[in-house]
This record gives structure tokens, C-alpha cells and sequence, in this order.
């Protein structure tokens, strides 16, 4: 929280022996020979009020560099897989919240509650993912123009269809995604990324597991 410097403020009130005058209850502030006072306003940037205090700012300008045991060339080709991986997240939980508002049929009340639940789960989802991105020091895309480039999951038709071919592009999707994530695994492995491995190791059973779920709602 930093300081910000203000006027000094002159207060007459009732109670001063004889202020009976207009201006009882008044404050006066004193623009050119009164000291200046501050107060702590929590949008001010911190100012440095000792010695040591200018040195530490003017040592820290600069973040240090990431030392974690993976180097930089594969941190960066982690994240570019784990950007792709949250682009198809982020598509498919498009497309999934898109069919629980269309969704039609003699299966709405099944289909509606179901893609709900499937939706919360993947919009859960992108969070973890984009921030073990920016973890490996890297930012995270978060434009639908990002997201577009990134994608292998194909966007949401634009006349919803059918419940049943609703379900079957949702298969499709979580297979998508599915890959997307085991073919980043031998990079990670290699690198010896194992929080990237657990994330990309719960994000797979997930996505297999829905798509089974979903799959067999096609069955005869």
C-alpha cells in the first residue's frame, strides 16, 4: 500500500473558544506553508522511504529467471502443447454449454442435466491448466483468436442439432481432447514434468470416461 501526499488540513470546530462566526465547523486546507500530512491509499504504488528500501527496489526491477530442473527450451514446448490442450478444453466446453441450452427431444431432461454436469466440469478444467502455463513461465492464450489457432476440437454447429448427434459430436470432442494430452506425455516424461504428467494423467481419465458415458447413450 502505498503513500500519497496531501495537504495539510486546518479544522476549526464549535467547541473552539471563540469561534461563534459563519465559519464554526469548518476545515481550511493550507496549500503553501502548511506541512504536509499523508494517508494510505491502497491504489498507490509503494514508495520507498529508506535507504535500504530504495536499494531492495532498485535491485528487484527485474524478475529472476526460472530455475525448476526443466530448461527452457522444454518448458516452452510444454507449454505450446498444454496451450493446445487448453484451447480443445476450452472449445469443448463451448460446444457442450451451447447443446445444454439447445438441446430438444423426448431426452431433454436427461440430456439438459447431463451436459450441465459436463460443462461445470470442463469450464473447472481450463483453470489448472493455464496456470501450471504460466508456472513454466509462459503465458496463457485466453482469445477466441488464440483458441481458434490452437484448437483441434471444431467449434459448436451453427443449427444445433439433433440430441443424439449432440452426443456424438461430444464423443468426438472428449477423443479429441483426449489425444491432445497423450501426445504431449512423452515430452513430459522426458522432461521429468511431473505435475504436468499428474494434470495431463486426471484430465485423460476424465475425457475417456465421459466419452464412454456418452457413447453409450448410442448404443441399440
Amino acid at each position: 500500500m502505498g503513500k500519497v501526499m496531501v495537504p495539510n488540513k486546518w479544522c476549526r470546530s464549535s467547541g473552539d473558544p471563540g469561534n461563534d462566526g459563519p465559519y464554526r465547523d469548518t476545515c481550511l486546507y493550507q496549500m503553501d506553508r502548511a506541512p504536509i500530512s499523508t494517508y494510505l491509499d491502497p491504489y498507490a504504488p509503494p514508495v520507498p522511504t529508506t535507504e535500504s528500501e530504495h536499494a531492495m527496489a532498485k535491485n528487484h526491477t527485474t524478475a529472476p529467471g526460472i530455475h525448476i530442473g526443466i530448461g527452457d527450451k522444454d518448458r516452452a514446448a510444454i507449454a505450446n502443447g498444454l496451450s493446445r490442450l487448453l484451447a480443445d478444453t476450452y472449445t469443448l466446453y463451448l460446444t457442450t454449454h451451447n447443446f445444454h441450452w439447445n438441446v430438444t427431444g423426448p431426452m431433454f431432461n436427461t440430456l439438459h442435466a447431463m451436459f450441465m454436469t459436463q460443462y461445470t466440469e470442463l469450464w473447472n478444467a481450463v483453470d489448472p491448466i493455464a496456470e501450471r502455463i504460466r508456472a513454466l513461465g509462459h503465458a496463457a492464450p485466453g482469445s477466441y483468436g488464440q483458441f481458434g489457432s490452437l484448437a483441434t476440437v471444431p467449434d459448436a454447429p451453427a443449427t444445433p442439432p439433433k440430441a443424439l448427434e449432440m452426443v456424438r459430436i461430444l464423443v468426438q470432442g472428449h477423443e479429441a481432447v483426449a489425444r491432445t494430452a497423450r501426445e504431449l506425455f512423452p515430452l513430459v516424461n522426458e522432461a521429468n514434468d511431473q505435475p504436468t504428467a499428474d494434470l495431463l494423467t486426471q484430465r485423460l481419465d476424465i475425457h475417456e470416461k465421459t466419452a464412454w458415458m456418452l457413447r453409450s447413450l448410442l448404443e441399440e
